[in-house]
């Protein structure tokens, strides 16, 4: 999967959520929505708007009203949905699940399934800054998704990170979306 539309896809809280729900056969309806993913009404309206402008929703024509309309998913969102239902079979627990929620979650475990420094990491991601993929990387690491080693084959040791667990399973689902 391209690593931009990754960033910019979890960068609103509940797009994998509504993807996956949708994907898993959830009404395209906002009420449906909301409900099976538990997200306040302001938030999913986000990232319903959100997932419309990056192409991966559509609004379902001769259905739904004007002020309600139904949404469904776009050849594109279809890829993409079928990823995030991966996903969210991987981390069914929500509390689990809340932690994907943050932005650079899910495209962190992407870079991560090798072994990786952490300017490599950096580099990959693009736009993340320091502060944010260190507090990442360490959530991650308390989440035991990601283990933190330090490679002392160098003259000066550097720490490397790399997915495990669930976040090594959660790497394959993305990697697995991307062919």
């Amino acid at each position: 999967m391209n690593m931009q539309l990754l960033v910019n896809l979890t960068s609103k809280a509940w797009s994998l959520k509504i993807l996956a729900q949708l994907h898993a056969g959830v009404s395209g309806r906002q009420a449906p929505l909301i409900t099976a993913t538990g997200a306040s009404r302001s938030s999913f309206a986000a990232s319903l708007e959100h997932l419309f402008q990056l192409g991966l929703l559509e609004r379902n024509p001769g259905h739904g009203h004007p002020l309600r309309p139904e949404f469904r998913l776009t050849d594109k969102g279809k890829v993409v949905a079928a990823m995030a239902s991966r996903i969210e079979e991987i981390v069914p627990n929500e509390d689990a699940f809340s932690v994907l929620r943050r932005s650079w979650t899910v495209p962190i475990l992407a870079v991560t399934g090798a072994p990786s420094r952490f300017s490599a990491i950096k580099s990959d991601l693009g736009p993340v800054t320091d502060r944010a993929l260190s507090k990442s990387l360490g959530v991650l690491e308390e989440q035991e998704w990601l283990r933190r080693d330090i490679d002392l084959s160098q003259r000066t040791p550097f720490p490397i990170y790399h997915a495990v667990n669930a976040g090594l399973k959660i790497n394959q689902a993305i990697a697995a979306g991307a062919r």
